[in-house]
């Protein structure tokens, strides 16, 4: 049963062979008055598609489409859409859907909503499975579903709509602007945004890498110094120097963290947008006195912030560091291979929706 009931996605049916993708039909949910169909143009690689693939995250239900940084065309919107119609150019994000009832949807805190659909792999009151962008269509509900600004490329809009907004939300709700100074840990695709995005917000940014051949990068992204952390002490000459530490690193399970802590000022808080495998290392309380220091995470952001963020994009010009792969089973196997390797620099968007899935309306 062909689309409007069913779309076709590139899928992973077994974790522990997480590369290897095949195109089959999956259904979609039940279309309502606020929905919006999206024939999909490009979808970028996020690191959490890794992270489900491989079932590092937890056990994942299969077969599974991911891709959750979604960019296409509207061909299809319920009677009660009132900010898209069909044939605007929109986006969708890691969150799909909300009760928008709840107190934290009441307060723009509908990325915390307890009933929220991931785009993917989740289930919709109906019981349907969310299937994500790696895919011929998604159906989403308008209040997920974003316009995009005619001044970013799609390719580069793509990966704005997880690791764009998952570091734009906290940098903002974190004070970051003129007269701040800003760590950002790890410069990878989270990290790289997250200078981009600080840069542009005002802030004084400093790059903290284990990596010392992307000094040349940060400083390309708007960096006004790089610390390499492979330094013996590196932390000392900026004992409470930064106003807040943004962890966009992999490895959070690897570090010192309170060397991180004594970098920050009096109150300061390492906030993580990094959500590796493991857990993260075994801390005391009194790791956190020498400064009052807090420690957190976020997920995503929410639509006021999403919007703004793409807005603040197209004025500023700001562009993600993409390099384009064609969507296919090849396609997918060699964009989710490198981006588990860290062979990229710093994402992937698949592109060329339209040579496999057809023109789509």
């Amino acid at each position: 049963m062909p689309y409007p009931e069913t779309a076709e996605g590139y899928m992973v049916t077994d974790t522990k062979k997480w590369s290897n993708f095949t195109k089959q039909e999956f259904k979609l949910k039940p279309f309502e008055d606020r929905d919006i169909d999206i024939a999909v143009d490009a979808c970028g690689v996020c690191g959490s598609d890794l992270h489900t693939i491989t079932g590092g995250w937890g056990e994942v239900p299969l077969p599974l489409c991911v891709g959750h940084e979604i960019v296409g065309k509207a061909v299809k919107v319920g009677k009660d859409v009132t900010t898209v119609k069909v044939g605007d150019r929109v986006g969708v994000g890691a969150q799909i859907g909300a009760d928008l009832t709840c107190v934290n949807c009441k307060a723009d805190q509908e990325n915390y909503c307890p009933n929220m659909v991931d785009t993917y792999g989740a289930p919709w009151p109906d019981g349907t499975l969310s299937q994500g962008g790696y895919s011929s269509h998604v159906r989403a509900h308008e209040y997920f579903t974003f316009q995009i600004p005619d001044a970013i490329e799609t390719s580069l809009a793509a990966p704005m709509l997880c690791a764009g907004i998952t570091v734009y939300s906290p940098l903002v709700r974190l004070g970051c602007g003129p007269g701040k100074k800003v760590a950002i840990v790890g410069i990878g695709g989270l990290g790289h945004f997250a200078v981009l995005f600080a840069a542009a917000l005002g802030a004084e940014v400093y790059v903290i890498s284990h990596s010392p051949s992307k000094k040349d990068d940060a400083f390309k992204l708007g960096a006004k110094e790089f610390i390499s952390s492979k330094e013996p002490d590196w932390h000392k000459p900026y004992q409470f120097t930064f106003d807040f530490i943004l962890n966009c690193a992999d490895a959070t399970d690897k570090f010192d963290i309170p060397q991180y802590m004594s970098t920050m000022k009096v109150m300061g808080k390492f906030h993580n947008v990094g959500l590796p495998d493991r857990p993260l290392p075994q801390l005391k309380s009194t790791v956190f006195m020498p400064g009052g220091y807090y420690i957190g995470a976020s997920h995503i952001g929410n639509r006021p912030e999403m919007i703004e963020m793409l807005n603040l994009a197209a004025k500023r010009q700001i562009k993600s560091w993409v390099t384009e792969i064609d969507v296919s089973e090849e396609g997918c196997k060699e964009a989710v291979e490198k981006v588990y390797g860290g062979d990229v620099r710093y994402r992937f968007t698949l592109v060329g929706y339209d040579k496999v899935f057809g023109q789509r309306t």
